[in-house]
């Protein structure tokens, strides 16, 4: 079977065999996506343009947008194209670049939120010291080496998942998910992917507690100014990470902590969906709607010359951002 998922590739979980609900999960997830790219290319564009906003902590927040576009773009795409086309096949070599790259982007993203922790720690708890110890260089040099880190990851996991032999083709998800492809293992090998698995559960946990632990020493000192707008600030800075570290917690939490279930194939496609697309959806809307150099800094490109005054403010305001004031003709 091994050998025939080769050239036959594998079958995924179809939403609905419904030819009309087929269509309607095409431009849903087209409209999703389209939010979810738009929204975290704004973030890029925003930074990328604005000195004033060449700091550790937006440099880190663009990493994260180019993740987040990386990690829905993998899937997104191929389960619209299934769904438009009326097939839930996927091929061997598709299978394995989604395993690679999500395990990647997944990666990153765990990984960028711990470093975007310790920035705000150094930035609150120590900031005499904080252009010393987050200079240009260290910060190249973390984000390099998380890069490096996730590239190491995606590789681990895609060869301790496709060196099993499989006993069907039948994948219970509408992607290429590491442990379902695992269920369908006829092979002891899979133990070698069951225990990266649990080595990488106990990583995220430990960089979970790490930003715990790291937020409860930034409380600790943010309670200790004698300023209430210092405060002010400090949380202010702190709260869009928080929640974005929520969301991605939450969401992965209910998608693989929860008792089994009659229908669990029902269930894995609901869960899926929301920790595949509402993490990297909802970022640039969290991170944007609440700061000030963000916005003023996307209005301050938005109303260059090369930009036409038709932008249509509808879509500024889907995306999130009814602030902003286009010009006039």
């Amino acid at each position: 079977m091994h050998n025939l998922t080769l050239t036959s590739g594998f079958l995924l979980l179809e939403f609905s065999q419904i030819r009309e609900l087929q269509i309607l999960h095409f431009f849903v997830f087209l409209g999703l996506y389209l939010i979810t790219v738009i929204g975290n290319l704004l973030i890029i564009f925003v930074i990328a343009l604005g000195h004033h906003l060449h700091t550790p902590m937006y440099f880190f927040l663009m990493n994260l947008a180019v993740s987040d576009i990386g990690s829905i773009s993998i899937i997104q795409p191929t389960s619209m194209v299934n769904s438009i086309m009326n097939n839930s096949h996927i091929s061997y070599a598709t299978c394995v670049t989604q395993v690679f790259f999500y395990s990647l982007f997944g990666c990153s993203d765990i990984t960028l939120l711990t470093i975007m922790a310790h920035d705000r720690y150094v930035a609150i708890c120590n900031p005499l010291q904080y252009e010393v110890i987050m200079n240009k260089g260290a910060c190249i040099q973390i984000i390099t080496i998380g890069w490096i880190t996730s590239i190491l990851y995606g590789v681990l996991h895609t060869a301790g998942t496709f060196s099993i032999t499989f006993c069907s083709n039948h994948v219970d998800q509408f992607f290429c998910e590491i442990p379902k492809l695992l269920k369908l293992s006829c092979s002891d090998l899979y133990l070698v992917e069951v225990g990266l698995l649990v080595f990488s559960c106990i990583s995220v946990f430990g960089c979970f507690v790490f930003i715990i632990v790291t937020y409860a020493w930034i409380l600790r000192t943010v309670l200790k100014m004698p300023s209430e707008q210092g405060r002010n600030k400090a949380l202010s800075t702190c709260l869009p990470h928080l929640l974005v570290v929520s969301v991605l917690v939450s969401t992965g939490l209910f998608a693989h902590i929860r008792p089994p279930s009659n229908s669990s194939s029902g269930l894995d496609l609901v869960f899926a969906v929301m920790y595949i697309i509402l993490p990297p959806m909802l970022n640039p809307f969290i991170y944007s709607m609440r700061n000030k150099e963000i916005q003023t800094a996307l209005r301050k490109q938005l109303n260059l010359k090369q930009f036409p005054d038709t932008i249509p403010r509808f879509i500024l305001k889907c995306l999130g951002f009814p602030f902003i004031a286009l010009p006039r003709s």
